[in-house]
């Protein structure tokens, strides 16, 4: 198997498992949902089966606490977000936002797997590329894993500044996604700057 896979596989891979295993201990750690369950398949059918109606405070898995990381700064509460990355359409009707997000997460992955195929795997000017676009496929995979399985993502990270002014939840994979697209961002100028570069030196010599 070409080096190239191996990546996209071993990253894309290991995107998913920790963003399902995190939010699976934010499940259990921090909601009721797996109270009372004994077994590992107890608890996974417990996250991954229909969730239950919504509670009076918006929730389907009532949470029981949260984590203060830094108070001042930074908490890990479960929060649940129907919509797309930071509650975007999340007020769209469910019938509307199901077959959008279904269509968009797919033409994403097919979009990313066919750029990734045309990467060499061996140009040193490919790297931001080679390992961001596994990022963002992995984290773009994880997020469709929860909606398949409930139709909304689990999220847990908050940000906040004295809770006066807060960033909008998040997880591992919308994590991954932005460091993703964030070495895109550096290998379009990367890729961009080497032709000229290699054109001006022709031209001098």
């Amino acid at each position: 198997m070409p080096r190239k896979y191996v990546i996209l596989l071993a990253v894309t891979l290991g995107v998913i498992v920790l963003d399902q295993w995190t939010k699976y201990l934010v499940v259990r750690e921090l909601t009721t949902q797996m109270d009372g369950k004994e077994s590992l398949g107890e608890r996974l059918g417990a996250m991954y089966s229909e969730p239950p109606p919504q509670g009076f405070d918006g929730l389907h898995y009532r949470s029981k606490r949260h984590i203060e990381v830094s108070e001042s700064f930074f908490r890990i509460r479960y929060a649940e977000n129907p919509g797309a990355a930071w509650g975007l359409f999340r007020n769209l009707p469910p019938d509307t936002r199901g077959p959008l997000f279904h269509v968009v997460s797919l033409g994403a992955v097919l979009l990313i797997v066919y750029y990734f195929r045309k990467l060499s795997g061996t140009a040193p000017e490919e790297r931001w590329a080679l390992w961001g676009l596994p990022l963002v496929l992995g984290g773009a995979l994880g997020n469709y894993i929860d909606r398949l399985a409930r139709g909304f993502v689990i999220d847990f990270l908050e940000a906040h500044w004295f809770d006066k002014a807060a960033w909008p939840s998040f997880n591992i994979a919308d994590s991954a996604i932005c460091i993703g697209v964030g070495m895109l961002i550096v290998d379009a100028f990367v890729r961009k700057e080497k032709p000229a570069s290699a054109a001006s030196s022709s031209a001098k010599t």
